[in-house]
């Protein structure tokens, strides 16, 4: 016998309170196997192909963890310390290139440029307040990752959650729909269906478009001989995860200091715009529609809201759960919301059947000359 709503609504109530409070007291112990999680959910798909041509399961799992384990160490080995190289180089050259800017607007506006003028003074201090604040942010991030993600983090219980949970990752979806009330489990598993299609179109479709455009940006950039190159191509295609978002930062950043690097050399700065552009286009014409899907769920709106809200309640780990959560929230909005469409609240007595909007016929009333004579 099915459970009153009453009673479903303060069980699942209570499920989510305790979900939380785990991510607010337990954030640093459960952060390797949220992200163990996240990563074998991730690669599934990878080893339900291999599975496909052949390899068993144990085998696939391990053909796919030896190549992680190699991919970690070259970009360890190759890019890792480039990376930091140029962002520390970055944010040491801020002054100078704050002071090119001024030198620039200077001639050929000088009018904008008086002594004591807002913009003069902003420009002055722009360089020192960003490479001051830039440090800072560069030396919290690394300390604070390597209190976290320490030696034995990233070598032992990562990887080894990781491994575990793919290998088992369909064992567990069967014995989690064993566990499903049996009144309600089409229900479930029609919503679990619906949330696992919003996170493969984009977390597994946008992190794929995240790594091609970052690896893109930051070789074309290094190609043509852009200082900062590596940072800004790979900060741009993080970035790209928020639509728009990535294109537009990389964008300003690469033709801003394209204009300083290359001044007189109109081709190098077109070089440089057209990397973009064709990222751009790359992106929306083919990568996006056919790696995220058209009809995604998540609004750029409504992921930035995410990220920031559980990032700043819990921290890193709530950045990593916050799109997943985003995607449950809303695909489970978007259930209510059609349940709502289909009920008598919306139809109306009159209302016909789902997808039909009501129609309302005026009935004769006592002034209509039809009653009794």
């Amino acid at each position: 016998m099915a459970l009153p709503v009453s009673m479903q609504l303060r069980y699942w109530s209570i499920a989510a309170v305790a979900f939380f409070v785990a991510l607010w007291f337990l954030g640093d112990v459960i952060l390797p196997f949220v992200i163990g999680g996240a990563l074998a959910y991730f690669l599934d798909p990878v080893a339900d192909r291999l599975e496909n041509l052949g390899l068993g399961r144990l085998l696939a799992t391990i053909v796919i963890s030896v190549l992680g384990v190699l991919i970690f160490v070259l970009l360890a080995l190759l890019v890792v310390p480039s990376l930091v190289s140029q962002a520390v180089q970055l944010v040491d050259t801020a002054p100078a290139l704050a002071g090119n800017v001024l030198t620039f607007l200077t001639e050929r506006f000088p009018s904008l440029m008086d002594e004591g003028s807002i913009l003069r003074q902003s420009l002055n201090t722009l360089g020192q307040t960003v490479q001051e604040r830039g440090g800072q942010l560069i030396n919290a991030v690394f300390s604070s990752a390597m209190g976290v993600f320490n030696i034995a983090l990233l070598i032992v219980i990562v990887p080894v959650v990781t491994f575990y949970m793919l290998y088992d990752w369909d064992r567990m979806v069967a014995a989690i729909d064993t566990l499903l009330p049996r009144d309600h489990a089409p229900t479930i598993r029609e919503i679990a269906r619906d949330i696992d299609r919003t996170l493969a179109s984009f977390v597994r479709g946008q992190g794929t478009v995240c790594l091609i455009l970052g690896v893109f940006y930051a070789a074309a950039l290094m190609i043509i001989g852009l200082q900062f190159g590596l940072v800004i191509g790979v900060t741009a295609g993080l970035l790209t995860f928020i639509p728009y978002v990535g294109a537009l930062v990389g964008g300003a950043l690469s033709i801003g200091l394209a204009l300083f690097q290359f001044w007189g050399e109109w081709w190098m700065i077109g070089a440089v715009a057209v990397v973009f552009f064709f990222g751009q286009f790359v992106e929306g014409n083919f990568l996006s529609p056919n790696l995220v899907g058209q009809s995604v769920g998540l609004h750029p709106v409504w992921l930035i809201f995410a990220l920031s809200a559980f990032g700043s309640l819990f921290g890193f780990v709530g950045m990593l759960v916050a799109v997943p959560v985003a995607a449950v929230i809303g695909v489970v909005v978007r259930f209510f919301t059609e349940r709502y469409r289909e009920g008598m609240l919306y139809q109306g007595v009159t209302g016909g059947y789902p997808g039909r909007p009501a129609v309302f016929e005026d009935t004769p009333g006592p002034d209509d000359g039809e009653g009794p004579a």
